[in-house]
């Protein structure tokens, strides 16, 4: 059996996500005197830096489909563990996700399972699970694409390969974000209107970024930079190997 989901499904949070944290981001604090590249490349520099982050992601809009996420909440490191959920567009369904090394647990809910396989091999799949998780490796087909959108390494790669000098960055007055002080930018990405929100003092992280127009909106917060990522994992008990459910499921056609 294939993937129970078309790799854009997970890989569409992440590039969302590196796109958003490509885009331009200021700081106050003590790099006034510099130009907004240059503490624009402060800012991304923490990105790179950091050892784990919390994502949470929120989109909408005519571009988002089926099999794109529409809110993803996920802590994720280097090391490709993760821990959070993730709800799927257009009724798509939803499921919890854990990861830890090359072990997999993902819990889906019945919406998923009827989204993902045809007929009714997504009721008898769920009927299968229960409550319980659904675990396996990253080596195994149906599960290796999710691991996609549990490795920050990965994002950190993409938001380097396109990072660049940006203009028309426009600065506005101190703010709050989840009651911290920042300093929202404006500009423009691709015909999007984009806008950072900056810690004011600190380190010059950045904690929200948001992008509207061309058929997707999309809210990205950024927090818990180098925590370590919750590292519970589900017992026997509370999981279901990969592959009994493979041999009760066939391949979904492709759309």
């Amino acid at each position: 059996m294939r993937g129970i989901s078309k790799r854009r499904a997970w890989g569409t949070a992440a590039c969302t996500a590196a796109a958003l944290l490509v885009a331009p981001a200021v700081a106050l604090a003590d790099t006034e005197d510099l130009s907004a590249q240059e503490i624009s490349d402060k800012a991304e520099q923490e990105l790179l830096d950091a050892k784990s982050v919390r994502l949470e992601l929120g989109q909408k809009g005519t571009d988002v489909k089926k099999d794109d996420p529409a809110a993803m909440d996920l802590a994720l490191d280097q090391d490709g563990n993760c821990a959070g959920t993730l709800r799927m567009a257009d009724d798509g369904g939803s499921l919890e996700l854990i990861k830890q090394g090359e072990k997999i647990w993902m819990k889906p809910d019945l919406a998923f399972w009827k989204a993902q396989l045809p007929g009714g091999q997504g009721e008898a799949a769920a009927d299968l699970i229960g409550d319980r998780y659904l675990y396996g490796t990253s080596d195994d087909p149906m599960l290796e694409d999710i691991a996609e959108a549990c490795d920050l390494d990965t994002i950190q790669k993409e938001i380097k390969d396109e990072a660049g000098d940006s203009t028309d960055l426009r600065k506005g007055d101190t703010t709050k974000v989840e009651g911290a002080d920042v300093i929202p930018i404006t500009g423009t990405d691709d015909g999007k209107k984009t806008t950072m929100y900056v810690a004011a003092e600190g380190a010059p992280y950045l904690v929200k970024a948001t992008s509207v127009g061309d058929g997707t909106d999309s809210t990205l917060k950024l927090g818990d930079y180098d925590k370590p990522v919750p590292s519970k994992t589900p017992s026997e008990e509370e999981s279901v190997d990969v592959s009994q459910l493979q041999g009760q499921v066939t391949d979904k056609p492709s759309t």
